[in-house]
């Protein structure tokens, strides 16, 4: 796939970007852990009387992410350069708000994989949300405009690896000025208990998405997980789908959300640059269902996050494997039957398992997960993920973070067949979801391990440590051990 900005900012989506996930968490929930359970959202707190106000946080790794999941952030603090001289809190009080991030990745591996390299890629990325509702009195409604531009390049090349991207930034961003990640509009219904959204969505924007797995560098499971996010159905950062997507809130804090988008049928959604909206072939459809319940344990307020879900896209895909009499389509040169739909599912959660500060994320805190696809037509089968983080707090750097998690990735039977066809009638491997294929594929393991140090205000420096166990999800290479790092800021 092609990744992030930095937290929403994953935005990966996606700029990769990134204010460190510590930094961006917490500045992002701080408000709520003090607030009233009303309706969870910014909002529905002060929607209704003469004192409203719009909050503003920093972009974070994968567009524009929801709230609670209901309200969509808006992004303006902290900044690295402060207030503008003042432009920052004019725009604020208006209802805009306006964010430069830059993220700047090395990576290399020093043993193991296809090549022994080093790679530096980074991104730029701005993002403008309006709430209009400051701006212009027009009640419950926001907008919002995500753009990158991207260098450097794609680290899996030389690694041998597809399957499991060590980086958050990479590829399809186009050589243009501005690539458009997300363009679209919210409105609010209900006290912000129901809104509706449309427009150029990174669907993982929305659903599958946890924002803390964006503090862990490997692409995999930031912000929104593999396989899900590598087909057609469910592209995300910096990849967008226009569609629309409804979230209801039933209750303070359980939420359901279902979408409903239109499927590219071309290699890159709006073309290379994002910008080509009337693509030719967009009449099919992904509909996407997910249901979350937000739970705060104890006098603690030990905050969970609990979601599960699925997405279905009606188009038809060529069967990974199967002529239209179920041999190999290799063997007997008929071309791959088609298979009519396409399919992922999730359960994902995120618990803080014991508190060390009033932050959202000042705590010890496991995350983890399971993802599924359609094994007959995405390479990948199946995915899982556990993982803890912990604030620096304890050692007394509350915006330090550090991490550790364990990821599987198994690839489908089908996927497998038609590698060992390819190998039984010396052709080549055939490309799939995940890139170039150097060997039959089985399954990949990834260990890694950071420490993001805070800086400066809305600046972070990451260390991480990879370890790759069959990389390619092959035997083909070596094992590989990634040392790397990022520095992200807000300017």
């Amino acid at each position: 796939m092609l990744r992030p900005l930095a937290f929403f900012t994953r935005s990966s989506r996606k700029t990769r970007r990134r204010v460190s996930a510590a930094l961006a968490i917490t500045t992002l929930f701080t408000g709520l852990l003090s607030i009233p359970a009303y309706a969870q959202s910014e909002t529905a707190k002060t929607l209704d009387n003469d004192n409203y106000t719009a909050i503003g946080f920093p972009i974070a790794g994968q567009g524009a992410v929801p709230i609670g999941p209901l309200v969509p952030s808006l992004y303006g603090n902290p900044h690295l350069f402060g207030d503008w001289g003042g432009a920052q809190s004019w725009m604020q009080k208006r209802g805009i708000f306006l964010n430069i991030a830059l993220n700047e990745e090395y990576m290399g591996n020093v043993t193991g994989g296809r090549t022994r390299d080093n790679v530096l890629a980074g991104q730029v990325a701005a993002e403008l949300d309006i709430d209009w509702q400051k701006l212009a009195g027009f009640r419950g409604f926001w907008t919002h405009l995500l753009v990158v531009n991207g260098h450097g390049r794609n680290f899996s090349s030389t690694l041998g690896d597809y399957v499991s991207n060590p980086e958050q930034i990479y590829g399809s961003r186009g050589n243009v000025v501005a690539h458009l990640v997300s363009m679209y509009a919210d409105k609010t219904f209900l006290n912000d208990r129901v809104i509706l959204s449309a427009g150029v969505i990174p669907t993982g924007t929305f659903f599958d998405f946890d924002a803390l797995a964006c503090n862990f560098m490997n692409v995999s499971v930031c912000g929104n997980f593999a396989p899900g996010k590598y087909a057609p159905g469910g592209r995300d950062w910096p990849s967008a789908n226009i569609g629309a997507v409804l979230r209801v809130r039933p209750t303070e804090r359980t939420y359901l959300m279902g979408g409903l988008f239109a499927v590219s049928p071309h290699a890159f959604n709006g073309g290379i640059s994002g910008w080509a909206l009337a693509q030719d072939g967009l009449g099919k459809l992904s509909s996407q269902f997910e249901a979350g319940w937000d739970p705060a344990f104890g006098k603690d307020k030990l905050l969970g996050h609990y979601k599960i879900g699925f997405y279905y896209d009606n188009s038809r895909y060529p069967h990974l494997y199967e002529d239209r009499y179920g041999g190999s389509y290799q063997a007997s040169g008929l071309g791959a039957r088609n298979q009519s739909g396409m399919w992922s599912s999730w359960l994902m959660f995120d618990q803080m398992l014991m508190r060390s500060g009033k932050g959202i994320a000042d705590g010890l805190i496991v995350i983890g997960g399971v993802g599924y696809a359609q094994g007959n037509v995405v390479a990948m089968r199946d995915h899982e993920w556990i993982g803890l983080l912990q604030s620096g707090t304890p050692w007394h750097r509350p915006l330090d973070e550090v991490g550790i998690m364990f990821q599987h990735m198994d690839m489908s039977r089908s996927i497998r067949l038609q590698q060992q066809s390819s190998l039984a009638l010396g052709l080549h491997y055939v490309a799939n979801q995940w890139g170039n294929v150097y060997g039959v594929q089985n399954w990949e393991q990834v260990y890694e391990a950071f420490y993001s140090l805070h800086l400066l205000p809305a600046t972070s420096l990451q260390f991480d440590f990879q370890y790759l166990q069959h990389p390619g999800a092959t035997t083909t290479f070596k094992d590989a051990a990634i040392l790397g790092g990022q520095l992200t800021t807000n300017f």
